[in-house]
């Protein structure tokens, strides 16, 4: 009677052991600072050092500008993630890294640049007294969030139609159908999911931005001063408020998470 054969020593793992040990370091290195915050907040407090009138002010802040820098995002972040897939040019060699180049800048360059580019003296700013109404307000505020996050939804577009590639498009083309009908009603339908994903990462992008933020926005109650930023001041006066407010945006950035993973379960 033949025996099965049996399978060599560790031949159903799809990685050797040792790697283990350094990868429980990497997810302590992540999760400790998390759990410290989770251990630190002022339980009988919490409530109150999160529905304070400054508290509520900021969070409602956050997320109003968070909303329009997403939108602003789609508005311009779609298309040029359909340029950067689809066109052939060698301008876009040249845009890519320029376009990108936010994912990598430190945040506080992003704010002077901003500064400088619409600010009262800026490149357009000086024209038509622009910048006068542009720095230091809740536009500002807006700008330095959709600068930041802008990135993160041109690169889920394009990946996802490089992923996708052109066959169906070509196909839609040789029946008669124009690039506009193409684009409305075969490819970003095929991408849709991805467009989500990326959306949701450019609205947490743009919730939790502080740096470019305050250097081009500044930190005036109820007019720029985000919940970053609130909690940036809170933690030198109040740090059991910071605490609180931090946990706040944690949880937010864990109900993010959660949904990007569900869509993309959803796409597959």
């Amino acid at each position: 009677m033949n025996r099965p054969a049996r399978s060599a020593p560790g031949a159903d793992r799809a990685f050797p052991r040792w790697i283990v040990v350094p990868a429980a370091l990497g997810a302590a290195f992540v999760l400790v600072p998390l759990i410290g915050i989770v251990a630190k907040v002022d339980w009988p407090r919490f409530g109150d050092l999160v529905t304070s009138e400054d508290s509520r002010t900021a969070l409602v802040l956050s997320l109003q500008t968070s909303f329009a820098a997403t939108l602003l995002c789609i508005v311009l972040g779609v298309p040029l993630g359909v340029i950067l897939a689809r066109s052939r040019s060698r301008f876009v060699g040249v845009l890519r890294p320029l376009v990108l180049l936010p994912l990598v800048l430190p945040p506080v360059v992003g704010g002077i640049a901003l500064l400088y580019a619409f600010g009262r003296r800026g490149l357009v700013g000086q024209y038509g007294g622009i910048g006068g109404h542009i720095a230091f307000t809740t536009v500002a505020v807006v700008l330095a969030q959709a600068f930041v996050a802008l990135p993160f939804l041109v690169l889920a577009v394009e990946g996802a139609l490089r992923t996708l590639g052109t066959d169906y498009e070509r196909t839609a083309a040789t029946l008669g159908a124009s690039p506009s009908i193409v684009l409305r009603r075969i490819t970003l339908p095929l991408v849709l999911p991805s467009i989500a994903s990326g959306v949701v990462l450019t609205f947490a992008r743009a919730l939790g931005e502080f740096g470019a933020t305050l250097t081009f926005a500044g930190s005036l109650a109820g007019t720029t001063r985000t919940l970053p930023l609130e909690i940036y001041l809170r933690n030198e006066t109040d740090p059991q408020a910071a605490v609180a407010l931090s946990l706040v945006l944690l949880a937010a950035a864990a109900v993010i998470v959660s949904a990007v993973y569900g869509v993309r379960a959803w796409r597959t």
